[in-house]
């Protein structure tokens, strides 16, 4: 919840002024409702998409102040679904985060089904069983044939919005967590619908880790926070992933 409309529209302006279009790269920006429009308008959607921060499973009907993937069709290519705050401080439930997926999906639109445990719940040793829940929770009504049209973002809670070294993921964290992802995934879908199906990390990425995280196996991509927010920093971190992809 940042940014007015005009702010939103300053910020795009200098992103596309400054980031080339890559074939390799894909760049996502995710504003508020309010922004989608407008910004749909003047982004160049060579160089990067919209996605929507969140949206309602049901097509239409009487939800006062909810937006559903029905409006937004056409306006956005991708949709976060599940994101922690929307878990935390909003309460989604599992049942509203599949229908989300599910309703994205059959309005052409491509979930971003983000996924992370609570600090407790990786104290407790809890990580795989939460992440599994909420991974195949999330695809539950997603077919195989379906599958190559979801993203999945893995955003651990306990290192969201941190700028301390130690409350940052290891390597070794990350990498095992993906490798359980895939693993999961597989299993769960088969090797020919689950092996190429985008995971993205987010955790407080910073240009000074962004090249890190990206070097990690199973890491195809990074989810920004507070980076986001200041335009330099997201170019920095573009550039620096087409590096890493060369």
């Amino acid at each position: 919840m940042n940014f007015s409309v005009g702010e939103s529209s300053v910020y795009l302006h200098k992103l596309l002024q400054r980031t080339r279009a890559y074939r390799d790269v894909e760049v996502i920006v995710a504003p508020s409702f309010v922004a989608l429009q407008p910004l749909s308008l003047q982004i160049d959607r060579k160089k990067m998409r919209l996605a929507a921060q969140s949206a309602n499973g049901h097509d239409f009907g009487p939800y006062t102040g909810e937006v559903s993937c029905t409006q937004l069709r056409g306006l956005v290519d991708y949709c976060l679904v599940g994101h922690a705050e929307r878990r935390q401080l909003f309460c989604e439930t599992d049942r509203q985060i599949r229908a989300t997926v599910a309703a994205a999906i059959r309005n052409q639109i491509k979930p971003i089904l983000c996924i992370g445990e609570t600090a407790t719940e990786k104290a407790f040793g809890e990580t795989h069983d939460v992440l599994r829940d909420q991974l195949l929770g999330g695809l539950s009504e997603v077919s195989r044939e379906d599958l190559d049209k979801v993203i999945i973002a893995y955003d651990p809670v306990w290192a969201i919005s941190t700028t301390k070294e130690s409350h940052l993921a290891s390597p070794e964290e990350v990498a095992d967590t993906m490798k359980f992802l895939r693993r999961t995934l597989i299993d769960t879908y088969g090797k020919e619908h689950a092996e190429d199906i985008p995971i993205l990390f987010g955790g407080s990425i910073s240009p000074s880790n962004a090249g890190a995280y990206l070097t990690i196996p199973g890491v195809n991509g990074l989810v920004m926070s507070g980076a986001s927010l200041v335009a330099d920093q997201f170019i920095d971190i573009v550039e620096i992933a087409k590096k890493v992809q060369s």
